[in-house]
C-alpha cells in the first residue's frame, strides 16, 4: 500500500512538474509573439489561464532570472536566457559558417546581409552583418515577420509538399504593411516552388517602401532550404544592380553548402 501510495505520488508530482514546464514554455512563446514586455495579467488573459498559476510560474522565472520586471511590472526575457541563446548559437554549424560569410558578403557589398530561418509561419532573422557608414537598412536579430512579406519567406516553404506549404500559407499570410505583399497561398507556394529551383528571390517594397530583399537558399543534400542568406538595401540600388547582387548571394549560399559539406 505504501509503495502504490508513493508511486502514485510520484506520477502526479511528475504532472504537476510538466504542467509547470508547458506553462513556462507558454509564457515565453506569448512574450516572443506579442514583440514587447506585457504584465503577468496580460498574459493570464491571453492564455486563458488562472491568474495564480501564471503568477506562480512567473515568479519563479523571475527567481531564475529567464525572465524580467521592469518598474512598470512589465515582463520580458531575462538576461539567462541570453546565455543560453549564445550556446545555442555556438552549437550551430550552419549558423556559424552562415554567420562568417554573411559578414564578408557585408563587407564586400557595403550592405546589411541577413541569415534568416523559418519559425512556422514567420521568417526569423537568425543573425544580421550591418556595414560600416549612416544610412543602412536593417532590422534587429530575432524579427519575425509573416512569410508572405519577405524574398526568403518564399524560398523557405518552396521544398515543402503541396498540400502542406499551401495550408501553412493559409494560416500565416498577412497583408503587409505596405499592402504590396501577396496574400494567395496558392500563388505564394508557386512562387516559391518557382524562386526554390531558381534559387533566387526578390521583393520589392513588399514588407516597407522603398526597401528591398535579394535572397537565396542554403539547402540540405536533400534540396531542403534550411536558412537564407540575403542583401537589405535601398529598392533603387536593388533595382541599379539586381544582376550583382542576386550573383553575390548566390555564390555565398554556395560556399555555405560546400564548407557544410552539403555539395561537393
Amino acid at each position: 500500500m505504501a509503495e502504490a501510495a508513493a508511486a502514485k505520488a510520484e506520477r502526479v508530482s511528475e504532472r504537476s512538474r510538466v504542467s509547470g514546464i508547458e506553462r513556462a514554455v507558454q509564457i515565453c512563446d506569448h512574450l516572443l509573439a506579442a514583440g514587447r514586455p506585457l504584465t503577468a495579467y496580460d498574459v493570464s488573459k491571453a492564455l486563458g489561464a488562472p491568474m495564480s498559476t501564471i503568477y506562480g510560474v512567473v515568479d519563479s522565472l523571475l527567481r531564475q532570472d529567464l525572465l524580467s520586471r521592469d518598474g512598470d511590472g512589465l515582463l520580458w526575457f531575462g538576461p539567462r536566457l541570453y546565455h543560453y541563446g549564445l550556446a545555442y548559437g555556438r552549437s550551430l554549424n550552419l549558423l556559424e559558417t552562415a554567420s562568417q560569410e554573411m559578414r564578408e558578403l557585408s563587407r564586400l557589398l557595403g550592405e546589411t546581409v541577413q541569415v534568416c530561418g523559418r519559425d512556422e509561419g514567420h521568417m526569423v532573422v537568425l543573425a544580421m552583418a550591418e556595414p560600416a557608414g549612416h544610412f543602412r537598412v536593417s532590422s534587429k536579430v530575432g524579427t519575425r515577420v509573416p512569410l508572405n512579406w519577405t524574398a526568403s519567406g518564399r524560398l523557405l516553404i518552396g521544398h515543402l509538399p503541396w498540400a502542406e506549404r499551401v495550408e501553412l500559407m493559409r494560416r500565416a499570410a498577412q497583408p503587409s504593411p505596405t499592402g504590396m505583399a501577396e496574400t494567395d497561398p496558392e500563388l505564394l507556394c508557386r512562387i516559391g516552388e518557382t524562386a526554390l529551383a531558381e534559387k533566387l528571390a526578390i521583393q520589392l517594397s513588399e514588407s516597407d517602401f522603398a526597401v528591398a530583399c535579394i535572397a537565396a537558399p542554403i539547402c540540405t543534400p536533400s534540396g531542403d532550404c534550411e536558412a537564407t542568406i540575403s542583401v537589405v538595401l535601398p529598392e533603387q540600388k536593388a533595382r541599379e544592380r539586381e544582376r550583382t547582387y542576386s550573383v553575390a548571394v548566390q555564390e555565398a549560399a554556395s560556399r555555405i553548402e560546400r564548407l557544410l559539406g552539403w555539395t561537393a
